[in-house]
């Protein structure tokens, strides 16, 4: 079951996320037939004003770390990453962990989570921005870098703001049914569940060029992506032979001709989608796809959903 939820806070942390978490177990709800949580905010010294993430703000949690006993779920909100976190929090969360609490993390809480070693071994995920920093110092942690969040039974992890809502929520529907947690997802005006992973936010920038000398081809590319294009094509326009072209082409950009080719075709289409009102089939054409199956194909495996999900997203009404 889960009836009482406690909130470990620590300097520097960010007032949104903790908010995501005081706005799913926090709020008294049970006027919609929610169950009412018993919610503790915790911090390692209780009474006294932490530092967030927003100059000027501060919060303070009204319970020691001791508030910790007893707690069905412990939740992370993000908090800026450091270097090293307060030993007496983390072995509070292993002991947590230890009593047989689930344990779940929002955005960057995942750090904090991760330095327990709780996270070695066991599937998890946290901001797309962080990934990269997030391997280096956990290297023993499986890290999916695509959803939005993991479930591992007594671990939950979170990539960013809104996956925390949707962890938490799938959690509250895990724990207590479809019901309780559409209920909460009403009163918030949000979806009870959502599609796609956290590959749709990321951003792709265009490779850049180490070298100089395929820069005039690579820009005349970005002009002609509706075209046709082969290796070969390519090639004969660079002046070059076919494997001189193809090799120096992966030394400069770090990839194959193909692959660019295909990146930038869904940027063009991505940036369609968003600002026009082009059908799905226009875009294939005008992104170089030819086709809106060979579109929604390339554009699903790079950004995790079909073009017209993203539209239906992100596309202005």
């Amino acid at each position: 079951m889960l009836n009482t939820v406690a909130a470990v806070l620590v300097d520097e942390l960010a007032p949104f996320e903790f908010g995501v978490i005081c706005e799913v177990f926090g709020i008294d709800r049970t006027d919609d037939g929610v169950p009412k949580f018993e919610f503790r905010v915790c911090g390692e010294r209780p009474g006294r004003p932490l530092a967030t993430t927003i100059p000027g703000v501060q919060m303070t949690p009204a319970h020691g770390l001791d508030g910790l006993a007893g707690a069905d779920l412990v939740a992370i909100p993000a908090a800026a990453v450091r270097a090293q976190y307060p030993p007496a929090v983390l072995e509070a969360l292993r002991e947590a962990a230890g009593r047989g609490a689930t344990l779940l993390s929002v955005c960057s809480g995942a750090f904090l989570l991760g330095a327990t070693g709780l996270l070695d071994g066991r599937r998890c995920t946290t901001h797309w921005h962080h990934i990269a920093d997030f391997q280096a110092r956990f290297p023993e942690a499986k890290v999916d870098p695509d959803v939005l969040f993991v479930d591992e039974g007594d671990l939950i992890t979170s990539a960013g703001t809104a996956a925390g809502i949707d962890a938490c929520l799938h959690l509250v529907r895990r724990e207590l049914g479809s019901a309780i947690a559409t209920a909460i997802a009403r009163r918030m005006v949000v979806p009870p569940q959502r599609d796609g992973g956290q590959r749709q936010f990321v951003e792709l920038p265009i490779p850049e060029c180490t070298g100089d000398s395929l820069q005039p081809i690579l820009a005349w590319l970005l002009e002609n992506l509706a075209q046709e294009h082969t290796v070969a094509t390519l090639a004969r326009r660079a002046q070059m032979s076919e494997r001189t072209f193809a090799r120096r082409f992966v030394a400069e950009t770090g990839t194959t001709p193909h692959k660019w080719l295909s990146t930038q075709r869904v940027l063009r289409a991505r940036a369609l989608l968003e600002d026009t009102r082009l059908s799905i089939e226009e875009i294939a054409r005008e992104s170089g796809f030819g086709t809106a199956a060979l579109l929604r194909h390339h554009f699903h495996r790079m950004v995790g959903v079909s073009p017209h999900d993203y539209r239906r997203t992100f596309a202005p009404a």
